[in-house]
């Protein structure tokens, strides 16, 4: 029986943190172990919690959402939970300080649940979610604010030394926003395939998932964004 994902929901809002529990819990795969009402409270329960999946807004009282996620899934966390931020505003600056934070996916609040209880999933299996709303042009801009503009940077040689010809293609592949089984029709190949590239790639470059892959191919200047 596959394990099931535990969840962490930190939203100040009583009635909107009542609708993801009942939301979740009716999910066979899903478990809410923790509801925090404010950023602090989040930061607690996660590390007493260890949940596998943290649902948080971005407007929380006392600690914000994004300063929590710092804490809980930031630069120098070990082991840290996969954040799923959740929020009412569609803005730049929202997702690019979430992604920098640490989150691993981003979504607004008027996401149908279906797709809410997808996202959760998503990411837990370690991969990137953006909302359809936020465009993979914005993942180009907050990734290009950090490239250099010398394309032999120590980083960039150091990736293309480390990963074969292969993953290079895959890397360049997810970085341009394409789903596994769009990256194995496009260099023909199986999914399965596909995965394990993936899992070689982060673990070759120690990266804990699909975005942070996606942020650095950016900032070395593997790939460039459309804008």
């Amino acid at each position: 029986m596959t394990e099931s994902i535990r969840i962490l929901i930190c939203e100040d809002q009583a009635l909107v943190r009542t609708g993801y529990v009942t939301i979740f819990s009716t999910q066979p795969d899903m478990t809410v172990v923790g509801e925090a009402a404010d950023g602090r409270e989040a930061v607690e329960l996660a590390l007493r919690m260890r949940p596998d999946v943290v649902v948080m807004d971005v407007r929380m009282p006392i600690l914000d959402g994004i300063e929590a996620t710092r804490r809980i899934a930031g630069p120098g966390v070990e082991t840290p939970p996969k954040v799923l931020v959740v929020t009412t505003f569609n803005v730049d600056a929202y997702v690019y300080d979430a992604l920098r934070a640490g989150a691993s996916g981003f979504l607004l609040k008027d996401t149908p649940p279906p797709q809410l209880v997808d996202g959760i999933r998503t990411i837990a299996r370690g991969e990137s979610l953006l909302a359809p709303a936020v465009t993979r042009s914005l993942i180009g801009r907050f990734a290009e604010r950090l490239s250099p503009t010398d394309t032999s940077h120590p980083e960039r040689d150091h990736v293309v030394r480390t990963l074969t010809r292969r993953e290079l293609e895959v890397l360049e592949q997810l970085s341009a926003g394409l789903a596994n089984a769009e990256i194995a029709e496009k260099l023909v190949i199986s999914v399965e395939t596909v995965k394990t590239y993936v899992s070689r790639i982060l673990t070759k470059l120690g990266l804990r998932d699909r975005v942070q892959a996606v942020v650095l191919a950016y900032r070395i200047g593997l790939v460039h964004s459309e804008d």
